[in-house]
């Protein structure tokens, strides 16, 4: 009968195993010097060797020459325990056996003797979801077990375990296993089943792996029997549903060469062919990814799970952007890897998504924009041939909103404006009760000091919708109640004397060469008010 790759190639000693040393040596080490624990934990993504480094450790404590950290594979005992199917080694899923009542059976169970080996050993898998009663349950057999028993509890997330059992047990964290190291291990298994594999199909089962090896075994298990003794890139890819850097670099070369145009036709392309939209925003997320660590790398690492070749055109890829642009463009399409996840129209959401990429290209960094700020203006002198003073002066444009305190001028100026506008609206009770109050900004509010007599006529919601108007954003109105506060609290319009002034202040910002470069670099900014800071 056919046994899978995953179960067939099943390491069954310490050296066979790949990827976790620091486990390998600590219980080699343990072993030799008799300080097996009576507990351990085995913690770890899945597929990363935590059922078959407990199989392997009870294999060492049984075997007919051990304790070893060399197994022989060859006596009753460790072929049983191979099979799986030994007396003395019981493998619980706890996934279906997560109750007191189980447990119960556990505890009653440890106090019999082994029939044959010389441990009685419990591998208890997913044991995260084993019950907090039943927890409770094994804790004293498992703090005090007989001198004859090692368990062995299995999970993918360690922190579902309770600490009194967690402080009762040796806990190792198995790690995803590096790419080279399943690339290696992928080599020598399609060599072993006469697999005719290049290195390319070979990096791309192992790219699906995700550095779980039995994912990657599986992976390569059904390559073979989809495409026989040949595995061919392309055909590998197709099956699995991974994309080629080929599909991957067109989004790339759209981007830095701004053709929006062309991003419609990569998503065209990938609905003909039934692609799944989200998963391929998945990989343009990697893809970005290993763009980034290439640029800043500048050179192959075992960092990107790829094969020198494919890092290679990374980094070629990577010399076309910087580190800034290569950044923004991962946030970009993780936002919208997230969005299409929710959407009911993932092609509208892609395609805007990847057009946001091409207008992204265009953004420049916010410190070279004020660098060329600042160049023009160093560079721009006064007929005297002093430098123009740019402290004399307070532009606030539509782009930028900056709040400062409220000085006199600024306050009757907006008492006067409010006054008029409400009495355009036909509200003059409100109107006259601005008149005798006190107006000013404070923060984001618009405090208005009113007399006790007056105050409700300014508590009109129209009054709140009339100061948005006047300030050009929505504002909250706040009225307090104010006290000695009269008409004379409100100036008479100012002379034409000063608001001459006001508009040949107006006038010299304007002019001003720092402010005629930020309105180039910003052409939709427009100038609200100007001050003289020196006043």
């Amino acid at each position: 009968m056919y046994q899978v790759i995953a179960r067939k190639y099943r390491p069954q000693n310490f050296s066979e195993l790949i990827g976790q040393e620091h486990v390998q040596k600590t219980l080699a080490n343990a072993i030799e010097s008799r300080r097996v624990a009576h507990g351990y934990i085995f913690s770890g993504q899945r597929g990363t060797g935590k059922t078959t480094v407990a199989r392997i450790l009870a294999r060492c404590l049984n075997c007919i020459n051990g304790p070893t950290s060399t197994p022989c594979g060859a006596c009753a005992s460790c072929v049983e325990i191979g099979a799986g199917n030994s007396v003395d080694v019981i493998e619980i899923d706890a996934a279906s056996n997560r109750g007191i009542n189980e447990m119960r059976e556990i505890r009653e169970n440890v106090r019999y003797r082994p029939a044959r080996d010389r441990y009685k050993v419990f591998i208890i898998d997913e044991a995260h979801q084993i019950t907090k009663e039943a927890f409770n349950a094994l804790l004293k057999t498992l703090e005090e077990p007989p001198e004859w028993v090692v368990f062995i509890l299995c999970t993918t997330e360690a922190y579902e375990i309770p600490s009194t059992i967690a402080s009762r047990c040796q806990h190792f964290t198995f790690r995803q296993v590096d790419f080279a190291e399943l690339l290696n291990r992928l080599q020598f298994i399609a060599r072993a089943e006469g697999i005719d594999a290049s290195e390319e199909a070979l990096s791309v089962i192992a790219q699906a792996g995700e550095g779980s090896v039995r994912d990657a075994l599986s992976a390569l298990d059904q390559a073979i029997a989809c495409c026989g003794k040949t595995l061919r890139v392309e055909d590998v890819r197709s099956l699995l549903g991974m994309f080629g850097t080929e599909s991957l670099e067109r989004v790339a070369d759209a981007v830095h060469k701004r053709d929006a145009a062309r991003m419609f036709e990569i998503v065209r392309e990938l609905e003909r062919n039934g692609h799944s939209l989200q998963h391929f925003c998945r990989e343009l997320s990697r893809y970005w990814r290993n763009l980034l660590v290439a640029k800043i790398a500048g050179r192959p690492t075992n960092l990107i799970a790829a094969s020198e070749a494919e890092q290679n055109a990374f980094l070629r890829t990577a010399a076309l952007f910087s580190e800034e642009d290569l950044t923004r463009y991962l946030n970009l399409t993780l936002e919208l890897y997230k969005t299409l996840q929710y959407s009911l129209q993932p092609r509208l959401h892609l395609e805007i998504g990847l057009i946001k990429l091409v207008h992204a290209s265009r953004l420049q960094p916010i410190e070279q924009v004020l660098a060329q700020w600042g160049k023009s203006e160093r560079g721009t002198e006064q007929p005297g041939g002093h430098p123009e003073k740019t402290n004399l002066l307070f532009a606030q444009t539509s782009t930028t909103e900056v709040e400062t305190r409220s000085e006199p001028a600024q306050a009757s100026d907006l008492a006067q404006r409010l006054h008029d506008a409400l009495v355009q609206a036909g509200m003059t009770f409100s109107a006259d009760a601005v008149q005798h109050s006190e107006v000013s900004l404070e923060g984001g509010d618009l405090l208005i000091r009113a007399p006790k007599a007056m105050m409700l006529a300014l508590k009109d919601p129209g009054v709140q919708r009339i100061a948005g108007q006047v300030l050009g954003k929505p504002v909250r109105v706040r009225v307090v109640a104010g006290e000695n506060v009269s008409a004379a609290s409100v100036p008479a319009a100012a002379s034409d004397d000063q608001t001459k002034n006001d508009v040949a202040l107006r006038d010299r910002a304007l002019s001003h060469p720092g402010v005629k470069r930020f309105q180039e670099l910003f052409p939709g900014a427009q100038v609200r008010s100007v001050r003289n800071l020196n006043e």
